[in-house]
């Protein structure tokens, strides 16, 4: 880290994103180039790479500027020119903790598990997709977002089919096929918008070049320094896929003049696009059934990386490119997200509960799970927003745990069966102690971090969604209910005698238990350092929100309890002196200002 440091004060545009982008990459070329024979370097050269990765990570999380609402570490180089396409990457506050939850992840996965055959393609695959992953969440150009978002699609796909279990080919071909579904129509949205967005710019610039002509007294004798800039005005202006540009300029805007979808303007139908595309990542119901089973048949890593990190590709890109780009049409979408969300929430918990396969019962919950994340962030308030942000971090840590444990299940059982499980409590109490602290941090226990996600969510939705939330509420409930069971189930009970010689927890497992442990106790303690780096670019997202759409934020979610009640003073100090000024104005002459007042009369009546 200290070389990282210096290394960066003496070359102060050093591209640490295109660095963090490039290095598992390079591993997993490296890796593709060793010899089937040397199988003995396959996974260090993996970790190694995924190791410098993380440290990269941690350096961008050590010099981040917490009162930067802004994109920090920016790179911005053109890449294809003649399509205004730019390798342009930054990260803010509500990228920050995903790219850092991605490089610990990837490491964590390659230690926690092993492949059953073939391990260099599958340790090149895993460093593909971790360069895909964090490619995503720091890419600034729609283009380049798209091609990262795409990458992710090829390496877990080959990870499943691969790797996984029994009906490994059926779940990938279903992964597969419904995320190329959604990103082809992310792909529509996105070139649309560019063209909507350099028409948009053109028709800016000659109206401006219109008013400077028609400032010009003489029309046939303008300056040349004038003409310059006229023609420079009139001239075709570029193509651009740069985000920032795009959502800044605000040339695509939501115009429409009700909810009759003939009606709508492109903005609408653009943003639908994109949301489509990332409700299948996330997933929303109705578009989730690929979820279970991928995440059944994919390898334990895989499984891990799926949940902790490909899920919350979905979940971003609805807050960044949905939020950011259009605030007007998500506005509007919002009570369809939020209910959506919703009942995924309630639907996620019934049908784990119903679950006989352990894993299938973890990949339910990631449904349920989910669903908060889309109701804190369309609730569209510091505290929904915040909370929806720290819990993909939680569900992350949480939900990739717990596949790391149910892996080790598997591994020493070989079954997930939950009636094939009892008493292992007895046999490895070290195990099942691990296991509950990672339960009861998915359930949401007060001092370990699904709490303070999903309170943040609750109380930040219910100001703007009231009965959603209510409804959402259950879903707490529901969890406890299908995550205890499931553990009364497996871990209490007399051991069988299939079950009576189940392994304790051993060293290396230990190892990558701990720092997820560690994550899970410190975020549930003490979240303050997290959300300190988020809110100011919450609070700058919500601001572009409100300025570019008709949504106003509750002051108490802007400023407190205390704003609110010296908002409420204010308005009742204001309508009380404007009551005591309206006598004075009407005067003591005016029969309808004397009325009720006749010791103010002087005619003796």
């Amino acid at each position: 880290m200290g070389a990282l440091l210096l290394a960066q004060q003496g070359a102060p545009d050093f591209p640490v994103l295109t660095a963090l982008v490039l290095v598992p990459a390079a591993g997993a070329v490296a890796v593709a180039l060793i010899p089937r024979a040397r199988a003995e370097l396959h996974r260090g050269v993996a970790l190694l790479f995924s190791a410098g990765a993380a440290a990269l990570a941690m350096y961008v999380l050590a010099a981040f500027d917490k009162n930067d609402a802004g994109m920090q570490f920016e790179t911005n180089r053109s890449w294809i020119g003649d399509f205004g396409i730019s390798w342009h990457l930054g990260v803010d506050g509500i990228s920050l903790f995903l790219v850092v939850l991605t490089a610990v992840l990837f490491p964590l996965a390659l230690l926690g598990s092993t492949p059953s055959h073939d391990a260099k393609p599958y340790y090149a695959w895993l460093l593909l997709l971790e360069a895909g992953c964090l490619g995503v969440f720091v890419a600034l150009d729609l283009f380049l977002f798209f091609v990262m978002f795409e990458i992710v699609l090829v390496p877990m796909y080959f990870l499943i089919g691969g790797w996984g279990y029994a009906r490994r080919v059926y779940a990938a071909v279903k992964f597969f096929l419904f995320t190329m579904f959604g990103s082809a129509l992310m792909l529509v949205g996105i070139v649309a918008l560019a063209y909507l967005h350099r028409d948009g710019v053109e028709d800016q610039n000659r109206a401006e070049a219109a008013e400077l002509l028609a400032e010009q007294e003489d029309t046939q004798a303008v300056p040349p320094d004038v003409q310059d800039q006229v023609a420079e005005l009139q001239a075709d202006a570029p193509l651009s896929f740069d985000l920032v540009e795009i959502a800044e300029a605000r040339t695509v805007t939501d115009e429409s003049s009700g909810a009759n979808p003939f009606d709508w303007t492109a903005a609408r139908w653009i943003f639908l696009a994109f949301a489509l595309a990332f409700a299948v990542k996330v997933p929303l119901f109705p578009l989730h059934t690929w979820l279970p089973d991928a995440h059944t048949e994919a390898p334990t890593a895989g499984s891990v990386i799926l949940a902790g990190v490909l899920l919350k590709l979905g979940t971003y890109g609805l807050l960044r490119f949905g939020l950011y780009l259009f605030p007007d049409a998500a506005s509007f979408f919002a009570p369809a997200l939020v209910t959506l969300g919703v009942i995924g929430i309630v639907y996620g918990a019934i049908v784990a509960a119903m679950q006989r396969d352990l894993k299938r019962l973890v990949a339910y919950s990631s449904v349920a799970h989910l669903g908060f994340i889309v109701l804190g962030t369309f609730a569209i308030t510091t505290q929904g927003l915040q909370g929806g942000l720290l819990q993909n971090v939680n569900h992350g840590l949480s939900t990739g745990a717990l596949f790391l444990l149910v892996g080790m299940i598997s591994d020493r059982r070989h079954t997930r069966e939950i009636a094939a499980l009892r008493g292992l409590q007895k046999v490895a109490p070290i195990f099942a102690a691990v296991f509950t602290v990672v339960m009861m941090s998915s359930i949401g226990l007060p001092g370990l971090n699904g709490f303070v996600g999903e309170f943040l969510v609750l109380i930040g939705s219910f100001l703007t969604r009231r009965w959603w939330t209510v409804i959402a509420a259950t879903g707490v409930i529901l969890a406890a209910l299908y995550l205890l069971w499931a553990y009364q189930r497996v871990f209490h009970g007399e051991p069988d005698d299939d079950n009576r010689h189940f392994p304790e927890m051993n060293w290396r497992e230990g190892l990558v238990m701990a720092p997820l442990l560690g994550l899970i106790v410190f975020l549930g303690i003490y979240p303050k350092p997290v959300l300190e780096r988020m809110q100011p670019s919450v609070d700058r997202l919500i601001e572009h929100v409100e300025a570019n759409s008709d949504y106003q934020q509750p002051t108490i979610a802007s400023e407190g309890p205390q704003g609110s009640e010296t908002q409420s003073a204010v308005e009742g100090t204001s309508a009380d002196a404007s009551d005591d000024a309206e006598p004075e104005a009407r005067g003591p002459g005016n029969a309808e200002g004397a009325e009720g007042l006749p010791e103010a009369r002087s005619d003796g009546g």
